[in-house]
């Protein structure tokens, strides 16, 4: 496994240039929500999921890294964390998400201490 949590791990199955927009996410305990946006930029790669009315509407940033399969077939992507420490993760800042290195800092570091694999 990969110690960045902003690049995919090799082992999930992600095509470089997949255009990822609208697929479902899967918690380790269920549905999150969908795709809003995401990058493959090197070291920097995320995602934004619309978590929809399971958490109010909310939006969250998923690094790369918590992405365990990629299911090309079914348009799904599953990470490995729960529905509850997705709910519990910092807050989507749409205005800081790209080009702040201390919110990235502080995203990657929640996630970083609740990865299993």
């Amino acid at each position: 496994m990969s110690d960045n949590i902003w690049g995919y791990q090799s082992t999930a199955g992600y095509i470089a240039g997949t255009d990822l927009t609208g697929w479902h996410v899967e918690a380790t305990d269920g549905g999150i929500g969908k795709i809003d946006k995401h990058s493959d930029e090197v070291n920097s790669s995320y995602l934004v999921v619309d978590t929809g009315v399971w958490i109010f509407g909310k939006h969250v940033l998923l690094p790369a890294g918590t992405v365990t399969t990629v299911d090309l077939v079914e348009h799904r992507i599953y990470v490995d964390l729960t529905r509850e420490q997705i709910k519990e993760s910092p807050e989507f800042d749409k205005d800081k998400h790209l080009g702040d290195a201390g919110y990235h800092e502080q995203v990657g570091g929640y996630y970083q201490s609740r990865r299993r694999v």
